[in-house]
C-alpha cells in the first residue's frame, strides 16, 4: 500500500472502532425493546411487526437513495442518518419517563430508523470502498463480520441484565452515549475521499434505473442478488423473527436463556469472522458463498428446531452463524471488484432493495404462520402433528420449532443447487 492508502486504512480502523461502539448501543436498545414488547404482548406477531416497520421504508427508500448517496457527501449522509436515529432513541426515552410508551410508538420509531438506514448503509458501503484498498477488502469484510458478531454476543447479555435490574431507561441512555462518541469521531477525525461522477442532477428514480441496468448487464451479479433474496426470505421466517419468542416460550420466559442463545449466535459469527480475517478466501467465491449458506441452513436451522434446551439451541446458533462471514465476504469481494467506483452507491442501494426486499414479507408471514398455523397445528391431535411432536416436542413454541425444520431443509437444498449453476461461472475464480 502507498502512503495515501496507509493513511486511509488507518482512518478506516478508527471509523470501524467508533461505529462498532455505536452499533453496540443500538443493538442493546433493539434487544431491550424486544424484551419489553414481549412482556407487554407475549405475541410473536407483534415482534414481527416491529421488524416489518423497520424494513418496509428501508426497502422503498432504497430505490432512489443510491443516486442521492453517489452525488452527496457520504460523511454528511451518515452524520444526518445517525443523528435522526439518536433523536428516535431520545423520543422513546422521553415516552418511557412519561409512562406513555406503547407498542405503536416502537413501530413508528422503527419506521423512521428504517427510512434513514436506506441512506446510511449505502453511504457506509461506499465509504469502505474509498478508505480500504481493494487487496484488503476480504480481510476488512471479515473484520466487519467479527465486530458485528461480537456485538451480537454481548448486546443481548448486557441488554437483558440491564433490562432486568434497571429497565429500558438505562439501556437507552447508554445507546445515546455511544452514538455521541461515534458522531464526534466521524465529524472531527474521519475524512472520506469523495469521487463524484460528472453528471447533472438526476430525477428521483434515475439512480434506481442505473443500478438495475448495471445488474441486468452483469447477469452473474444479478443472479447473486436474487438468490440471496430467497435465502434472506427463508432465514427471516425463523431467525431474527420467531427465534426470540420460541426461546422465551420454550424456556419458561427465561431471559438469561434468551441472552445465552443470542450470544452463542454471535460467538459463531466471531469465529467465522476471525477465520476469514486471518485466512485466505477460497478462489471459488461462488462455491464458498452458497456452500456456506447450505451448511448454515442444514446445521443451524435443523438443530434449532430439534433442540429442547439452551445447550442445543446455542450449538445451533453457532452452526448457523459461523458460515455467515464467508457468505458476506465472498459477496463483498465480488461486488467491489465488479462495480465501478462512481456508481457503487446506486448499485448497492438497488442490491439492498432487492436482496432485502423479501425480508418484510418473510417477517409478516413468519409471525402469521407461527401464531395462526404452525403453533395450533403442531399442538393439535392431528396424526401428522403427533409425528411432528416426536421431533420437536409439545407446548408453546413447538410450532415455531417445526418451522425451523422446514427452513433448514428447504434452505440447504436450494443453496446447494444454486452453487452448481453455470450463470455465475465468470464470478467463481479470483484472478491471480
Amino acid at each position: 500500500m502507498n502512503t495515501k492508502s496507509n493513511s486511509n486504512f488507518r482512518k478506516y480502523i478508527i471509523f470501524w472502532l467508533s461505529q462498532s461502539v455505536s452499533q453496540l448501543g443500538s443493538a442493546m436498545t433493539g434487544n431491550a425493546l424486544v424484551l419489553w414488547a414481549f412482556t407487554k404482548t407475549e405475541s410473536a406477531m407483534s415482534m414481527s411487526l416491529m421488524a416489518f416497520c423497520n424494513y418496509v421504508p428501508y426497502i422503498l427508500v432504497s430505490l432512489f437513495a443510491g443516486s442521492f448517496v453517489d452525488q452527496h457527501s457520504k460523511k454528511k449522509v451518515m452524520l444526518t442518518s445517525d443523528s435522526v436515529a439518536a433523536v428516535c432513541s431520545l423520543a422513546v426515552l422521553l415516552l418511557w419517563n412519561l409512562g406513555s410508551l406503547q407498542i405503536i410508538h416502537i413501530y413508528m420509531v422503527n419506521a423512521v430508523i428504517g427510512f434513514m438506514n436506506a441512506f446510511q448503509q449505502p453511504a457506509s458501503a461506499v465509504a469502505v470502498g474509498r478508505l480500504v484498498p481493494k487487496e484488503e477488502m476480504g480481510r476488512i469484510s471479515g473484520l466487519n463480520s467479527f465486530s458485528s458478531n461480537l456485538i451480537t454476543v454481548f448486546s443481548p447479555i448486557i441488554a437483558a441484565t440491564i433490562f432486568a435490574f434497571g429497565g429500558i431507561k438505562i439501556v437507552l441512555t447508554i445507546d445515546f452515549a455511544t452514538f455521541l462518541f461515534a458522531f464526534l469521531i466521524l465529524l472531527f477525525v474521519i475524512k472520506i475521499p469523495e469521487v463524484y461522477e460528472n453528471r447533472k442532477k438526476e430525477a428521483m428514480f434515475a439512480g434506481c434505473k442505473d443500478g438495475f441496468a448495471f445488474l441486468f448487464q452483469n447477469k452473474g451479479l444479478w443472479y447473486i442478488v436474487v438468490t440471496m433474496a430467497v435465502n434472506n426470505f427463508l432465514s427471516r421466517l425463523t431467525y431474527e423473527n420467531i427465534l426470540s419468542p420460541m426461546i422465551l416460550f420454550r424456556s419458561g420466559n427465561n431471559t438469561i436463556a434468551y441472552g445465552i442463545v443470542n450470544a452463542a449466535i454471535g460467538v459463531g459469527g466471531i469465529a467465522g469472522g476471525l477465520l476469514v480475517s486471518i485466512g485466505k478466501l477460497p478462489k471459488d467465491r461462488v462455491k464458498t458463498m452458497y456452500g456456506a449458506a447450505a451448511i448454515s441452513f442444514l446445521l443451524g436451522d435443523l438443530t434449532m428446531g430439534l433442540g429442547r434446551n439452551y445447550f442445543f439451541w446455542s450449538f445451533a446458533g453457532i452452526a448457523a452463524s459461523l458460515p455467515i462471514p464467508f457468505i458476506m465476504v465472498a459477496q463483498n469481494v465480488i461486488l467491489y471488484e465488479k462495480i465501478p467506483t462512481t456508481i457503487q452507491g446506486r448499485v448497492f442501494a438497488v442490491r439492498n432493495a432487492v436482496q432485502f426486499g423479501t425480508i418484510p414479507v418473510a417477517i409478516l408471514l413468519g409471525g402469521f404462520l407461527a401464531e395462526y398455523v404452525f403453533e395450533p397445528f403442531v399442538q393439535s391431535e392431528n396424526i401428522v402433528a403427533k409425528a411432528v411432536q416426536t421431533l420437536v416436542g409439545t407446548g408453546n413454541g413447538s410450532g415455531m420449532a417445526a418451522m425451523f425444520l422446514c427452513t433448514g431443509i428447504i434452505g440447504s437444498l436450494f443453496s446447494f443447487a444454486i452453487s452448481k449453476r453455470k450463470e455465475m461461472d465468470d464470478l467463481r475464480y479470483k484472478k491471480d
